[in-house]
């Protein structure tokens, strides 16, 4: 790691993962409380770049569970992606409509916060097939290291990027899509409950995420899809990337 500047510290870290368990790509994200994600070094070639990630940036990551987890105050180390995605996510229109065509088998990620309003996230991807508790064990064992890689690439990305450069005004319009979609039709609770059903929830963990009864979501479900003018999950989906898309 006596690599200098954020790009050979990256390209370093990246390889330190390669020699633990042979991914087949690694991507190094910034999530931001108040700005869009920023990619910091990927490992992808170019046609997996502009559908993995410019896709990503235009707007699906504010459904993505890793955007979530990643600003959370009490997220892990490390985690394998699918042990920390909504019950229902895998058939959630975002999963079926993004994340699903980025055709990764298994996915491991590495997180961090590096100052008060923003987290990193190194994922380290399979096309193929997933990573076995060897090499789980192995990225547990180099998970300091790899923190510490995440840190300086942190460090000296920020002495060449100003917050000015961030696109503020983009991730403030699709913020607020999110949190007002269907405002003028819907309830506060039937538009809290198109939020965690866009992110994945079934109805009983929306009812645990809201502390209300199975039965009550099912009514609040049924009666935002008429005031939307919708049947299905695929159409709210459809719906609200539409007005993403406008915004």
């Amino acid at each position: 790691m006596a690599a200098a500047g954020d790009q050979k510290i990256a390209a370093a870290l990246a390889q330190v993962v390669v020699a633990a368990v042979k991914p087949d790509a690694t991507c190094l994200l910034a999530f931001h409380k108040e700005a869009p994600p920023e990619v910091l070094h990927h490992t992808m070639n170019a046609r997996r770049a502009r559908h993995y990630l410019d896709r990503y940036l235009a707007g699906p990551y504010l459904l993505d569970p890793l955007y979530q987890l990643a600003l959370r105050k009490d997220k892990p180390g490390m985690c394998r992606c699918r042990d920390e995605t909504p019950d229902r996510f895998r058939s959630s229109e975002y999963f079926r409509q993004y994340y699903d065509r980025t055709h990764l088998a298994d996915e491991m990620d590495f997180l961090v916060d590096v100052d008060a309003r923003t987290a990193l996230v190194l994922v380290v991807g399979r096309w193929n097939n997933r990573f076995s508790r060897t090499d789980v064990d192995a990225l547990r064992w180099i998970e300091p290291i790899v923190q510490s890689a995440m840190q300086r690439v942190w460090n000296a990305w920020s002495d060449r990027h100003s917050d000015d450069e961030r696109d503020l005004s983009m991730h403030q319009r699709l913020t607020q899509c999110f949190e007002h979609f269907g405002e003028a039709r819907l309830t506060q609770r039937e538009r809290q409950i198109t939020q965690l059903l866009l992110r994945g929830h079934s109805s009983k963990s929306v009812a645990r995420e809201l502390n209300i009864a199975p039965g009550t979501v099912m009514v609040h479900k049924r009666n935002l899809f008429s005031k939307l003018g919708i049947s299905s999950q695929y159409e709210l989906f459809s719906l609200f990337i539409d007005k993403l898309a406008a915004s």
